[in-house]
């Protein structure tokens, strides 16, 4: 294990992806000016955003970035869908009948501009927003309302996740992949493309019809373990949905809890590659913002799945700090990366850059070309092979997972051009010797509010996500088994979806079954 140069600082990979924020609204107070040499964050800067006409408070002219009030903002949900991004980077909706249209309903061009060269302007959040909530209220929102969309937390408000970027290293110019939403960008996380896929309906695209080699394929070749763990509140693994055609005959032994994460930590059994999914359900504790409200002033959330997902964020952290295996995994072989998938509609101000498009350069759903990137993401390196209060601020994109492992383990030339251009993360371990354990930062997640069961009424429908979740998972059900169930995610309710899955669960995802 021991080397002097930063690919063979570590035998051990472990990525926890949580959900929907952008840098600037988790990271963007989390050094003042002058505080470290260089910090592209939102403290110290005039940054707003216009209000649009038809708007109440249009008077006041702009938006600015401040501090959130609420552990649970944006509440309901912003726009993720790749026309609702296209309207928060340049401020346009096009054709103009798409304004209060939801996703699905939109039409071409899909709010993009008319120039494709065009540089973001970063100033259609607040827009958006204001459209967003008018199409699943019924009513424009008040200042008050539309406002949270340019909030950000401060390390305060989020101790967890700012004291291991404090701790280690931060990336200020990390990208996701494509301006849209979580299945075509987690796609891109494993696989470097999405087979032109760019939104997550209809339901049965991606596990039917995203085929592209991962690098979970690469590493099987090269004989090497992964494994994919869930939280055990999970029934399904996002990660198999996604991939179901290259991942599915392994849904039996390579998927299982992160109560079997925590275990391997702890024993230093952990595979070359790990994979962490929150929870993304009822309960869910993957910073994701508060889903669609299922019905004006009533949204279908625990009390804060900030506080949630730091509270996870915590317990992987403590588990890498903690191991100490002498011959297996431990706290100085292992690198651990906090990542999310996209920007969930939440505000940033850099501009994304120009990419090269993953494979051939034909025009995907909606016309897209993958030929510009998503948002900056939070995103976080530990290592004992780090100094603390790192930036690292050249450009880095999640592809840089797949450059990082095919560059470590030696997994063969790139899946894409995509990946083939991302940055390898292993030359920022610059460390000659490995920090102890002691000198690693305790971390303390702030208390988590009980939930009330259920928050929900049961026979209420499904919020938006998890219609598409539940969707997807029939989808994959049906390749899997040849069953067709007598459930539509358009109109089930929480009662009918629990007892679908908990019926399907051992027969598709034997190692989630609850034990």
């Amino acid at each position: 294990m021991v080397g002097q140069r930063g690919d063979a600082l570590f035998d051990h990979v472990v990525v926890v992806m949580f959900e929907n924020r952008s840098f600037d609204n988790l990271l963007g107070y989390l050094y003042e000016p002058g505080e470290v040499a260089s910090f592209e964050g939102v403290a110290g800067r005039d940054l707003a955003n216009p209000i649009p006409s038809y708007a109440p408070g249009a008077e006041r002219g702009v938006v600015p970035v401040h501090v959130a009030t609420s552990m649970d903002a944006p509440n309901p949900d912003a726009g993720e869908e790749h026309p609702h991004t296209n309207t928060q980077l340049f401020g346009t909706v096009a054709p103009e009948g798409n304004r209060f249209l939801p996703a699905e309903q939109m039409r071409p061009p899909f709010n993009a501009p008319d120039d494709p060269a065009r540089e973001p302007t970063m100033d259609g959040f607040v827009q958006d927003y204001v459209n967003t909530f008018r199409s699943e209220t019924g009513r424009l929102p008040e200042y008050d309302e539309y406002a949270q969309i340019m909030s950000c937390y401060t390390p305060q408000q989020v101790p967890v996740i700012s004291a291991i970027a404090r701790g280690f290293a931060v990336f200020d110019h990390w990208f996701c992949e494509v301006p849209s939403q979580t299945f075509t960008n987690r796609s891109f996380y494993h696989a470097g493309t999405a087979s032109g896929l760019v939104v997550n309906a209809p339901y049965e695209s991606f596990p039917r019809h995203n085929d592209a080699e991962t690098i979970f394929n690469r590493l099987d070749a090269a004989g090497l373990p992964w494994r994919v763990y869930v939280d055990p509140g999970m029934p399904f693994s996002l990660t198999g949905m996604i991939h179901t055609p290259r991942l599915s005959p392994h849904f039996a032994s390579r998927f299982s809890t992160l109560d079997d994460f925590f275990a391997d930590a702890e024993q230093g059994r952990l595979p070359a590659y790990s994979f962490l999914e929150p929870n993304l359900l009822h309960a869910h504790n993957d910073y994701h913002p508060a889903y669609n409200a299922i019905m004006p002033g009533f949204s279908a959330d625990p009390p804060s799945s900030i506080l949630g997902g730091e509270e996870l964020l915590a317990r992987v952290y403590s588990a890498v700090r903690a191991s100490a295996s002498p011959t297996g995994s431990n706290f100085a072989n292992t690198l651990l990366l906090v990542s999310f998938d996209e920007h969930g509609g939440t505000y940033d101000h850099v501009p994304p850059p120009r990419v090269v498009p993953p494979d051939v350069a034909a025009a995907g759903q909606m016309g897209f070309r993958f030929d510009r990137s998503g948002i900056r993401v939070p995103t976080l390196a530990v290592s004992a092979y780090l100094d603390p209060r790192t930036v690292v601020t050249a450009e880095y994109r999640n592809t840089s997972l797949i450059r990082t492992l095919r560059e470590r383990f030696s997994l063969g030339p790139p899946l894409t051009a995509r990946d083939a251009t991302a940055a390898d993360i292993a030359p920022i371990l610059t460390r000659a010797t490995p920090r102890a354990q002691e000198d690693w930062p305790e971390v303390t997640a702030r208390p988590v509010p009980p939930l009330h069961d259920p928050l929900v009424a049961l026979d209420q429908p499904l919020p938006p996500l998890g219609e598409y979740l539940l969707g997807t998972a029939i989808a994959l059900d049906t390749m899997n088994t040849g069953h067709v169930p007598d459930i539509d995610p358009r109109t089930a309710t929480g009662r009918e979806a629990r007892a679908y899955m908990a019926d399907r669960q051992a027969r598709i995802w034997p190692g989630l079954t609850p034990r």
